[in-house]
C-alpha cells in the first residue's frame, strides 16, 4: 500500500491515503468545552465581583508573557518547529509557560499542529481542519468539539520529545498546572488576582488562539501561495503585537520552519525581537531562516500587481 507523508522539517505524519483527513465526524468534547466555559464564567463573574486596576494590569502582563515566551517562543517556534536552539532548562521553562496558555499539553498540542499542517497542504481536508465553516460554526467546533477521522493518520513524535519525562508529566497534568500559579496569585493579591491572572488569562489565550486561527486561514494579505494546498495562510497585519508575531501566517505557511515570522518591511515580530536579544546573551543560537529551508517547487510568490513567480526558498527582498 502506498503511503502519504508530510512534514517539511521532520516527516512526522504518516497516512494510508490523502483522503484520510477528509472523512470524519465532529463530536462534542465535554472536558474541552467545560474547561473553557468554566474559565470564562469564572473570569466574567469573579472578575466583575473583584475588579481592580491591579487585577486588570496583571491580566494584561501575564497574558502577554505566556503568549510571547510560552506559546510563540516555547510551544510553536521551539517545541513544534525546533527553529532555534537554547539550553534545555530554558526550553523547559518556555514550554511550561506555553502550557499556561491553557490550550493543551505539549504532546497534544504538537499532535494537533502536525495533523493540521499535514491536512492543510493536501488538495482537500475536513472543514474542521481548515476552518472551512462560518465563524459561528467554527467557534463551536474548535472550542467545544473534537474531530474524529474515519482513518486517523499516524503521527510520529521523535523520541527526544515523546520520551521526555518532563513533557510527559506536563501532558498528564496540563490543566492542573494552573493551580500552582493560582495559589501564588491568591497569596499575592487575593481572589481578584486569581480571576484576572488565571481565569481571564486562559480564556483570552484559548479564545484568541481560535480567533486568529480562523482569520489567518480565511482572510488577510498574502505574499505567497502554496499550489495544490487545501488551505492558504493569510497575514493579519493589525494584530502583530497582540499575537507576538504569530499573525504572519501566510509567511509561516510558506516557510514553516523559520524562526522569524515577520519577513517583510513593516511586519513587526516581537517573538523574533526577543530571539535576537537571547542570541546576544548566548541563550539562543542556530536559528533556522527561510534561506536554510529546502526549496519547495509548489511555493509561488504573489506579485504586488498580479501574477506569480516560483520562489522556492528565496528570501524576500527586504532581508
Amino acid at each position: 500500500m502506498s503511503h502519504s507523508f508530510f512534514n517539511i522539517e521532520q516527516h512526522r505524519v504518516r497516512a494510508a491515503a490523502a483522503s484520510s483527513v477528509v472523512i470524519g465526524e465532529v463530536r462534542y468534547a465535554p472536558l474541552k468545552s467545560l474547561w473553557l466555559l468554566g474559565m470564562a464564567a469564572a473570569a466574567l463573574i469573579g472578575g466583575y465581583a473583584t475588579f481592580s486596576l491591579a487585577g486588570l494590569a496583571l491580566f494584561l502582563v501575564s497574558t502577554a508573557v505566556v503568549l510571547l515566551f510560552g506559546h510563540s517562543l516555547g510551544s510553536h517556534r521551539k517545541l513544534i518547529h525546533n527553529s532555534y536552539q537554547c539550553p534545555k532548562w530554558l526550553e523547559y521553562l518556555l514550554v511550561y509557560l506555553g502550557v499556561q496558555v491553557g490550550l493543551a499539553g505539549p504532546l497534544g498540542l504538537l499532535r494537533q499542529h502536525e495533523l493540521r499542517d499535514y491536512a492543510q497542504r493536501l488538495p482537500d481536508c475536513h472543514e474542521y481542519l481548515r476552518h472551512g465553516r462560518s465563524a459561528w460554526v467554527d467557534a463551536w467546533w474548535q472550542l467545544n468539539c473534537e474531530l474524529h477521522l474515519a482513518d486517523e493518520p499516524n503521527i510520529h513524535i521523535e523520541a527526544r520529545i515523546a520520551d521526555d519525562r518532563f513533557y510527559r508529566f506536563l501532558e498528564r497534568t496540563w490543566m492542573l498546572q494552573q493551580l500552582p500559579v493560582a495559589v501564588l496569585l491568591f497569596c499575592w493579591g487575593g481572589w481578584s488576582f486569581v480571576f484576572f491572572g488565571t481565569c481571564a488569562r486562559v480564556t483570552a489565550g484559548v479564545f484568541g488562539h481560535w480567533l486568529i486561527g480562523y482569520f489567518a486561514h480565511n482572510h488577510g494579505e498574502m505574499h505567497y501561495e502554496v499550489q495544490g494546498a487545501a488551505v492558504q495562510g493569510h497575514n493579519i497585519r493589525l494584530t502583530s503585537l497582540l499575537t507576538m508575531g504569530e499573525c504572519w501566517h501566510n509567511n509561516h505557511h510558506a516557510f514553516p520552519g523559520s524562526a522569524r515570522l515577520g519577513l517583510h518591511a513593516g511586519e513587526w515580530d516581537p517573538g523574533w525581537w526577543v530571539l535576537c536579544m537571547m542570541r546576544c546573551t548566548g541563550l539562543a543560537w542556530d536559528f533556522t531562516l527561510p534561506s536554510d529551508l529546502p526549496s519547495r517547487p509548489e511555493l509561488m510568490r504573489i506579485e504586488p500587481y498580479g501574477g506569480q513567480e516560483r520562489c522556492g526558498s528565496v528570501l524576500p527582498a527586504t532581508w
